[in-house]
């Protein structure tokens, strides 16, 4: 099979990823916006949570990562529910990993495991723990494939990026010690700066916040009423808006009217009617500088000081005003 991503070109990929895309959970992504209620009230918000899987894989990839490493990237978000974090604000869970809490039962109840086993792979060893992956996964500040590929399509299909900067941001990444790291100050000062585009201007978007706040009020009450169950979350978006439009309730209605892509928003501090505050998302990449892996805030003031202003802004949240 020959992927074509927009990203990162073409490749030919092995036949057990081929059968894994075209398997049904993850066909199912194509559904599950990566923006969770974004797209409800802005339809440019609209890159999907199949895309952003299939881009892991191919960084993993074109980084010379092992066939496993891009199969455990490629199933690493298989299991998020429906508006993807939207279920987090639902259930209050301040770790944001609901998806993660259940990616194991997700899979064995799939044709994943079956697919693996044709191949001679074991799916509990390549998804247990998909922080063993050491290209796929590292914690923050540092870079791994998930957070540079989430970054850099959501930044290039929202207009914020253009494809010679992330050609050139992506041609200065190298592996050292497993991990990855970057060539120059300059890539790593404009990783950084286009990193809080999106986890400060877009995801602290007032009509983003009030998105989330408006669809988790929504989905509350329709799961208070038993209209829909947290099995339901296992459906596609737009699947899980019919089902709830399909109820007669009047308060649920109500509340789905309520997004739209006409509604005005604002940033207030003092007369706010939302204050959201979610994970604190810094980013410092490693550079390989004179034989050795450093932070680039060691070597950029303006690193430092864009930490600095963003770590403000995750302590603050969001204060939004509905007009």
């Amino acid at each position: 099979m020959i992927i074509s991503d927009v990203l990162y070109g073409e490749y030919e990929i092995d036949e057990v990823l081929t059968e894994l895309i075209l398997s049904k959970p993850m066909q199912r992504l194509k559904g599950i916006h990566q923006g969770g209620a974004s797209y409800l009230v802005n339809s440019k918000w609209n890159v999907t949570r199949y895309e952003h899987s299939v881009g892991v894989m191919l960084v993993i990839k074109q980084l010379g990562g092992s066939l496993e490493e891009q199969i455990a990237g490629l199933l690493h978000d298989v299991s998020h529910t429906a508006f993807s974090h939207v279920i987090d604000f639902v259930l209050e869970n301040k770790a944001e990993d609901y998806h993660e809490e259940i990616l194991m039962n997700v899979i064995m109840n799939s044709e994943i495991p079956l697919i693996l086993k044709k191949y001679n792979f074991d799916y509990e060893h390549l998804l247990s723990n998909t922080t063993t992956w050491d290209l796929l996964e590292q914690p923050a500040p540092h870079l791994c494939a998930d957070r540079v590929d989430y970054t850099l399509r959501d930044m290039y299909t929202y207009g914020r990026a253009s494809l010679e900067e992330i050609q050139i941001f992506l041609n200065d990444i190298i592996v050292h010690q497993g991990k990855m790291c970057l060539k120059s100050i300059e890539s790593a000062e404009w990783f950084v700066k286009t990193y809080y585009q999106e986890v400060l201007d877009f995801f602290m978007d007032p009509l983003n916040i009030y998105a989330y706040h408006k669809l988790s009020q929504t989905l509350k009450v329709a799961l208070d009423k038993m209209i829909i169950t947290l099995a339901d979350f296992l459906k596609e978006d737009e699947e899980l808006i019919a089902l709830m439009k399909s109820s007669n309730d009047r308060q649920v209605q109500s509340l789905l009217k309520q997004l739209h892509p006409h509604i005005n928003v604002r940033v207030d501090q003092t007369e706010f009617d939302i204050h959201q505050k979610g994970k604190t998302r810094l980013i410092d990449p490693l550079l390989y500088f004179e034989n050795r892996l450093i932070r680039s805030s060691e070597l950029s003031e303006d690193v430092r000081k864009m930490n600095a202003v963003a770590e403000g802004k995750f302590q603050q949240g969001a204060f939004v005003k509905i007009l």
